[in-house]
């Protein structure tokens, strides 16, 4: 097994050629674009593949030739960026980071990097995940690379997540909606538009880590005598002290889960 990450000793700056098997599933998802940028071309195989497919390159750099990919915000007039990056984990984040904000940009990265913490501050701004398996890196070996691959398509306009793109569907088909969880940050299938979360669980734990003891108590009229307040379980027993008595919660509310509501007379002049 030997490939961009193995136990074989690495190629420097990660400089691996694009085969064409690991182009031909990403052109079906190619549809309306003309022309792209590859800033991280190494020898140009990239290039090749996708301008055999009618597309035109506007811009190709790369840092072994003295054009480092981070030192330039523009590319001209380009559709999108498609490249192949390192997969060196520092540098990859900043690579996506700087292309996303350039023009919506096609990356060759291993797979299993979308189910890692450290991919969660980035899927939200990627929009498709194309997969498209195990790569023969070194053109004429028996073998292919170790890890699963994709292709990932980021834009900073986009902020819902990947839909992901199984192996071999020539057509770009719709699939179920990944979300990222707003409480664990991992990714998961939406069962609704509106999903925000992966789980109850997590959709607790976001209500209870947002729910605080508010600085302000609820507003009484102005003949009432007595004032009312949401408290975390937690503080109960430090606002009984004060004076303030706990009373169940209000019918059809789920706020007894995480509160108790509390009463306290109000002092008369």
């Amino acid at each position: 097994m030997m490939g961009k990450r193995s136990n074989f000793e690495r190629r420097e700056a990660d400089f691996y050629p694009t085969p064409r098997a690991a182009v031909v599933p990403l052109v079906p998802y190619l549809r309306g674009i003309r022309t792209f940028a590859e800033p991280c071309c190494g020898d140009g195989a990239l290039v090749r593949h996708l301008e055999s497919f009618g597309l035109r390159c506007v811009y190709a750099g790369d840092v072994r030739s003295g054009q480092d990919a981070l030192e330039r915000d523009d590319y001209g007039a380009t559709d999108v960026i498609i490249t192949n990056p390192p997969w060196s984990r520092d540098l990859m984040h900043k690579l996506i980071t700087h292309f996303q904000n350039i023009r919506p940009s096609w990356l060759l990265l291993d797979a299993d990097w979308a189910h890692t913490k450290q991919a969660a501050p980035f899927l939200p701004h990627a929009s498709d995940i194309v997969a498209i398996g195990r790569v023969k890196w070194i053109e004429g070996s028996k073998h292919t690379g170790k890890d699963n691959c994709a292709w990932y398509r980021f834009d900073i306009r986009h902020k819902s997540g990947p839909t992901f793109h199984a192996r071999d569907q020539s057509e770009v088909v719709p699939s179920r909606r990944t979300r990222v969880c707003k409480q664990c940050h991992k990714i998961y299938e939406a069962q609704r538009s509106s999903s925000r979360f992966c789980s109850q669980t997590c959709r607790q734990r976001a209500h209870r880590n947002r729910l605080s003891v508010t600085t302000s108590v609820t507003p009484a009229p102005s003949d009432s005598s007595e004032v009312f307040r949401y408290v975390r379980h937690a503080d109960v027993l430090r606002f009984t002290a004060e004076g303030w008595e706990p009373l169940p919660a209000l019918d059809g509310t789920h706020h007894g889960e995480y509160s108790v509501l509390m009463r306290r007379p109000v002092e008369q002049d």
